[in-house]
């Protein structure tokens, strides 16, 4: 129902055999096609050949928007976004994730040299996603996200994935996303095992020079170990 008209992701590649992926969702109102100049801005030549995916949200109402269609991976009911979760959305969401993932595995990518990864509403289905994924992932961030269905995390806690490094960026003004949510995501996760790397910025819910200056980094240490 979700996905079923959903246009198909853009791709960039730095090499002919792309020995690493990087799946990057956009925001709820945006497109693959925003994070055209994320990309140039990460430092991705020193990582060998990778292929970069910018999947498209399908277009859905959006009761927090005043039911506005919108590009959206789920639907947000609640200025709390851990209030009235939509869990259907936000399974559907998941399973195409997994699909987009299991592509990169048919062509070749191991997946421990996959990375995914978002912004707001894209980081939190990234993260929602990498924990239960039933293969050992490179890595998973978020950008301005939060974890949806915090509770079910333990139960639904991929074994492969408990000590995924996670990356965890957020704005101390961030008005959109509450910062406090980012927060708890990162002590519920460090306390199941993972290596979570937290960075915060003087901004709202946006992206600055220096998170990409640190995702960066951040996936020099992931893809090059």
């Amino acid at each position: 129902m979700y996905y079923e008209n959903v246009r198909a992701p853009l791709e960039f590649v730095t090499g002919l055999r792309p020995e690493a992926a990087i799946i990057l969702l956009h925001g709820m109102g945006g497109s693959g096609r925003v994070f055209e100049p994320i990309i140039r801005h990460l430092d991705l030549q020193n990582l060998g050949a990778v292929r970069v995916v910018l999947p498209n949200a399908p277009i859905q109402p959006v009761l927090w928007a005043g039911g506005e269609r919108l590009p959206a991976w789920y639907d947000l009911r609640s200025a709390n976004f851990v209030e009235q979760e939509d869990e259907a959305g936000l399974r559907a969401g998941l399973r195409y994730y997994e699909s987009l993932i299991r592509r990169e595995i048919d062509r070749g990518i191991s997946p421990h040299r996959i990375v995914i990864g978002g912004f707001s509403q894209g980081g939190a289905l990234s993260l929602m996603t990498g924990i239960r994924f039933e293969k050992r992932l490179g890595g998973v961030f978020v950008l301005s996200g939060y974890l949806p269905l915090a509770p079910t995390t333990k139960r639904e806690q991929s074994e492969a994935n408990r000590h995924t490094p996670i990356f965890l960026a957020h704005g101390q003004e961030d008005t959109i996303i509450l910062p406090g949510l980012a927060i708890a995501a990162g002590n519920l996760l460090q306390k199941q095992g993972h290596e979570v790397s937290w960075h915060s910025y003087f901004m709202g819910h946006t992206i600055c020079a220096a998170e990409l200056e640190d995702l960066s980094n951040w996936l020099k240490q992931i893809l090059n170990s």
